[in-house]
């Protein structure tokens, strides 16, 4: 496991993309996550901005415990950008021919793909442990209320954000295996993240409104995983807990992408 890591390392330590990519990630991730407080005492210096006749500045975002499901539900709308660093990882991988190469120096197809699935590994580990950290940090500063008791109340979103993270990533990956050219594997990983999946379920819940069945699709199945906690900023009741049968689905949808994965690289041809 360490040989096909270094492996991976190799390849990407040296691709200054890579490193470009990733630091914007991470800047504009603090920013975004720590900007959320400015933006609330923005609206609150505009006259009658109000959320539900309560003043923005005074909405708990930072609190502990409250912080671990508002940061990890508005980081998610940003791993898409992790998902083009894996597609373009994959898909260098066939422009450039070394994925022939690995083969033909005694790596085989699984070893070659559990390589691709540790450095995902790595970066959700690294993207996760950010926002522990920046959480702790923004909770330090904000919170009225602090103390092991009740920093990590609530924790578990950051293990529902690890998951989100990695099985997105994941996807990514089978993606960048099934269409091989950078450009159109991210065009395709953003339109069905956003566009296609959303709208054929939206299609779907309007034509069979006695099912629910959408709820089930990848990129949703993904997204329930953290819900929607601002509702209770206007008094309205929220699902504030990780649903083990979301884990469960998502978990499930982890080894089918890593499945198929594997039988596109056992299959197909890559001496072309």
């Amino acid at each position: 496991m360490p040989r096909l890591l270094a492996i991976e390392w190799i390849k990407l330590k040296s691709y200054r993309p890579f490193w470009v990519l990733m630091l914007l990630y991470f800047v504009v991730l603090g920013l975004v996550m720590s900007g959320v407080g400015f933006f609330l005492e923005y609206l609150a210096g505009i006259n009658g901005a109000e959320i539900n006749g309560l003043d923005p500045s005074m909405v708990p975002f930072y609190d502990f415990a409250d912080i671990w499901q508002n940061l990890t539900y508005l980081a998610t709308f940003l791993k898409i950008f992790l998902g083009f660093i894996v597609v373009i990882s994959i898909t260098n991988e066939y422009s450039y021919k070394t994925i022939r190469q690995h083969i033909i120096d005694g790596l085989t197809r699984w070893e070659f793909l559990a390589s691709k699935l540790l450095i995902i590994l790595a970066i959700t580990l690294v993207n996760t442990l950010f926002v522990l950290v920046l959480g702790i940090i923004l909770g330090s500063i904000y919170s009225p209320v602090k103390g092991l008791d009740v920093v990590f109340t609530n924790a578990d979103f950051l293990l529902a954000y690890f998951l989100d993270v990695g099985v997105f990533l994941t996807f990514a990956l089978l993606v960048g295996m099934l269409i091989k050219r950078t450009g159109f594997a991210i065009v395709l990983l953003a339109l069905y993240t956003f566009f296609l999946e959303p709208i054929g379920a939206l299609i779907l819940s309007e034509v069979y409104d006695q099912y629910t069945f959408h709820q089930y699709f990848p990129i949703r199945a993904i997204n329930n995983l953290i819900p929607v906690p601002f509702g209770k900023y206007a008094f309205q009741e929220v699902q504030d807990y990780v649903a083990l049968g979301d884990v469960a689905l998502v978990v499930a949808y982890a080894g089918l992408f890593i499945f198929l994965s594997y039988r596109l690289l056992k299959t197909r041809d890559i001496s072309g």
